[in-house]
């Protein structure tokens, strides 16, 4: 269950994250209202749950309050991505000084947590990630020791952030286990000219199986607003539909992150994320096929597995009883590594789909993948 980004940043408050004054609404009549009581300048933002709104002019600056109601009016009834936008979030303009990145994610395949740390955070982290790798830092949190003052201070080392980050990152992992959260990021953490911290944006994703744990967050807040996600969701299957033409399949959320910066540094985009855990049976592989192929914007789909619980050979079986099922209308890329990667590459070869490739690497199976990708859209 994905929150609005209202409702993230809320939450960091409550959590003791410093925040910007703000304000939500559905009116752009009550929007110039809000911005006088911010103090006249506003940041109007639109509250969907989807990334991108700033390239898509979701977000406006507006200098007094007749500018904010004009930008509420403009931003309320857009499409972002298939999302309508129905709220707006008016936030007081902070003077920024240094924008960073930092987030929590499960990495279901590890049995752990990701910490990840930039110093450049904002609008082109991805960009960031894909080009320059290095400027993004990965470190793993045992959940049963957390993020304690002296973990932080690591975080900070690696992820290149200012030391008073520090205390931010300890409240951040406060949120993540207290409210059952699979995904809590903070793009961007900014640094005022004043060096006061401040989370600019939030994004927090919470499991659904705590979901009676947290019914503050509203049944509507449940539900998928892409049609694609709420799919899924039906299906049971942890996807995020992103902005791509390649259909990413992996097991671990660590794994499929690392395989989405991969494809974006082959020059192409990602189309979503699908993490299917320890489970690769064929009802699991053909749900993920099933809806990743519903995307008319995909035009090569890449599995990447690595084999460790569950062994490659069943990975194997689960995709090749899958085709028997969905109706492969694009290429496929596999990279199997680890437990039974031999056999399940052979049961592959024997199988000799016309559209399923293999790869031995992720580096090269993620190359190829994104040049069917690319074949496919400029043909």
């Amino acid at each position: 269950m994905d929150l609005y980004e209202h409702q993230a940043r809320d939450l960091f408050a409550e959590y003791g994250i410093s925040v910007p004054r703000a304000e939500v609404t559905d009116s752009a009549k009550q929007a110039r209202e809000i911005a006088r009581r911010l103090g006249g300048p506003a940041v109007v933002k639109a509250q969907v749950k989807t990334g991108g709104r700033g390239k898509a002019g979701g977000v406006k600056l507006a200098a007094d309050p007749v500018a904010a109601e004009n930008a509420a009016r403009q931003i309320l009834g857009m499409d972002i991505k298939g999302h309508t936008v129905g709220t707006v979030m008016l936030a007081q303009p902070v003077d920024i000084e240094s924008e960073f990145y930092v987030s929590y994610v499960l990495d279901r395949a590890a049995g752990t947590f990701l910490a990840i740390a930039s110093s450049e955070g904002g609008m082109e982290i991805e960009e960031v990630a894909a080009t320059r790798p290095a400027a993004v830092a990965r470190i793993p949190v045992d959940p049963a020791v957390g993020v304690t003052s002296a973990k932080a201070a690591q975080i900070v080392r690696a992820g290149g952030l200012p030391a008073q980050t520090a205390d931010v990152l300890v409240r951040l992992w406060d949120v993540l286990i207290r409210e059952d959260a699979l995904l809590v990021e903070v793009n961007p953490l900014v640094r005022t000219a004043k060096g006061q911290i401040l989370a600019l944006d939030g994004k927090v994703t919470l499991d659904d199986n705590a979901r009676f744990r947290h019914a503050r967050w509203g049944v509507q807040d449940a539900a998928p607003d892409d049609p694609l996600e709420a799919q899924a969701a039906a299906k049971g299957l942890n996807y995020v539909k992103l902005d791509g033409e390649v259909g990413i399949i992996g097991n671990g959320a660590g794994l499929v992150m690392s395989t989405l910066d991969v494809v974006a540094g082959c020059g192409a985009r990602p189309a979503n994320f699908l993490d299917i855990g320890g489970g690769a049976s064929a009802r699991i592989m053909a749900d993920g096929l099933d809806v990743i192929l519903a995307d008319l914007a995909v035009r090569s789909v890449f599995v990447n597995v690595f084999g460790g619980i569950t062994a490659c050979d069943a990975v194997a079986d689960g995709i090749v009883q899958a085709l028997e099922r969905v109706e492969l209308t694009k290429p496929l890329v596999v990279r199997l590594d680890g437990n039974n990667a031999a056999r399940g590459r052979a049961v592959l070869d024997e199988r000799a789909h016309p559209l399923v490739e293999q790869a031995t690497t992720m580096d090269g199976a993620a190359r190829r993948a994104a040049e069917l990708a690319l074949a496919g859209h400029n043909s």
